[in-house]
C-alpha cells in the first residue's frame, strides 16, 4: 500500500494543501452566506457597484466578468463539487462539467493524434499544475473575500430590501 509522506501536508505549496485550502474556503462561505438570494443584483466587488450607479446601464463593464455575488457564490460553490465529487457525479447528473468542456476542446485543438501527445508528458503536467496552483489560489481568495463581505453587508445589512 502506498503512503504519503507526512511532510506533504505540512508543505503549504503541495497541491494537496492548495486543494484543502480552497475546499476550506469554499465550506466557510457556503456554512457563512444562510441565505444565497441575498446576494442576488449585489454587484462583486465595491467598485463595480459604484460605477453601475455612475453608468445606470444594465450591460457589465467586463463581459467575462461575474455579474453579480450570488452568480459567483454558485460558481464557487459548483467547483467545489466537482473538485469533491469529480466527473462521476456529472455523469449521474447528465451534465457537462467544466473540466469535461475543456478537455474536449483541448482534444479539438490537438490534431496530432497520441504520438504527439505522449512526447512531452512531464512539461504538459508542469504546465496544467502551475495553471491549477494559480487558479484555485485564485477562487481560494475569491471564496474568503465573498465571505467577508457577505459578513460585512449583512453585519452592516445593506444587502436586506
Amino acid at each position: 500500500m502506498m503512503q504519503l509522506c507526512q511532510d506533504s501536508y505540512c508543505n503549504k505549496h503541495s497541491l494537496l494543501n492548495v486543494m484543502n485550502r480552497f475546499i476550506a474556503a469554499a465550506n466557510n462561505m457556503d456554512e457563512t452566506i444562510m441565505v444565497p438570494s441575498l446576494l442576488r443584483d449585489v454587484p462583486l466587488d465595491e467598485e463595480d457597484e459604484a460605477s453601475i450607479t455612475q453608468n445606470n446601464d444594465n450591460e457589465p463593464t467586463c463581459p467575462g466578468k461575474q455579474r453579480d455575488m450570488y452568480e459567483h457564490y454558485l460558481l464557487l460553490k459548483s467547483i467545489k463539487n466537482e473538485m469533491e465529487w469529480g466527473l462521476l457525479k456529472r455523469e449521474m447528473t447528465g451534465g457537462a462539467s467544466f473540466l469535461e468542456m475543456a478537455v474536449k476542446q483541448e482534444e479539438q485543438q490537438v490534431n496530432g493524434g497520441p504520438a504527439e501527445d505522449c512526447s512531452d508528458l512531464e512539461g504538459q503536467f508542469h504546465f496544467h499544475l502551475r495553471g491549477l496552483f494559480g487558479v484555485l489560489s485564485k477562487l481560494t481568495v475569491q471564496a474568503d473575500h465573498l465571505t467577508n463581505r457577505y459578513k460585512r453587508e449583512i453585519g452592516g445589512g445593506s444587502l436586506l430590501r
